[in-house]
């Protein structure tokens, strides 16, 4: 009887152990699941976190569209011949459509970089003289912007022009066929601010009739340079007038200009007379 009683508390201790011990084991797991879990909801955070932080570096900032895409094009110069056709050598050269791209000559995209990385601007010169792609697009935009926005860097004979993208700086173009032209004049050199305030005018859409405008160029030559403003309806006098008077005022401009006809500069050549003045 005895014997009976002790195996029988010896096997009731040995099973609460037992039970203790499961427990333990279940409690235990238990605890470290809800860590690694804790601690997955923490590290998945921040990974994800950082995700998003790499996303919005590497997207672009937003760009700002112009109304109307333009493009630049190059008469050079070393390329005319007297038997050549007019316009024969002229030649586009960069297409734009927001004010980033057409800033982009003037900035060499630092202002893009700048954005991604937000560092101020001395590591900024340090990171970017590491990056030896970006100095070689840094020197082509060097001279897209000697050419594009400083006429006074162009050879004696060139004409470089700006015109609404599709439209050809040329009289046999059909918006341009029956256009004409406003023209101002500057000495040698003098041109490159009224230029630029010429472009910012057009592709800012600035003038009340700028349906009306195709284009402008600026003509280098020995002596002078001249801007002229191309538009498509010179029968339009009141939207020319309007051209002309806005487009003196944004330059600042204060001699008398002329508006000659594309029909009599063909017909007359350097005989045609301006059919408008302001």
């Amino acid at each position: 009887m005895v014997e009976e009683n002790e195996k029988l508390a010896t096997t009731t201790i040995k099973e609460g152990s037992e039970k203790n011990s499961s427990s333990m084991e279940k409690n235990n797991m238990s605890a470290t699941g809800d860590l690694e879990a804790a601690e997955g909801e923490i590290h998945g955070g921040d990974s994800d976190s950082a995700v998003a932080a790499a996303k919005a570096m590497a997207s672009p900032p937003p760009r700002h569209p112009l109304e109307n895409a333009w493009t630049f094009w190059f008469d050079n110069p070393s390329a005319k011949s007297k038997q050549a056709a007019w316009g024969s050598s002229i030649r586009p050269v960069y297409t734009f459509s927001s004010i980033e791209d057409f800033w982009r000559s003037f900035l060499f995209d630092l202002y893009y970089l700048y954005e991604m990385v937000s560092l101020n601007l001395l590591f900024l010169c340090l990171f970017v003289s590491l990056l030896s792609g970006f100095m070689n697009k840094l020197s082509r935009s060097v001279s897209l912007y000697n050419n594009v926005h400083h006429p006074s860097k162009l050879a004696v004979g060139a004409d470089f022009h700006c015109f609404k993208h599709k439209i050809e700086p040329k009289w046999e173009d059909p918006v341009c066929a029956n256009g004409g032209k406003w023209t101002v004049s500057f000495s040698r050199g003098k041109s490159d601010t009224c230029w630029l305030y010429t472009l910012l005018a057009m592709i800012g859409e600035q003038f009340d009739h700028g349906d009306e405008i195709c284009g402008a160029v600026v003509n280098v030559r020995a002596r002078q340079e001249k801007i002229s403003l191309w538009t498509k309806n010179a029968a339009n006098e009141a939207a020319q007038l309007s051209i002309g008077r806005q487009w003196k005022e944004f330059l600042d401009y204060n001699e008398t200009i002329g508006f000659i006809f594309h029909d009599d500069a063909k017909r007359l050549d350097r005989g045609a007379k301006n059919r408008y003045t302001v």
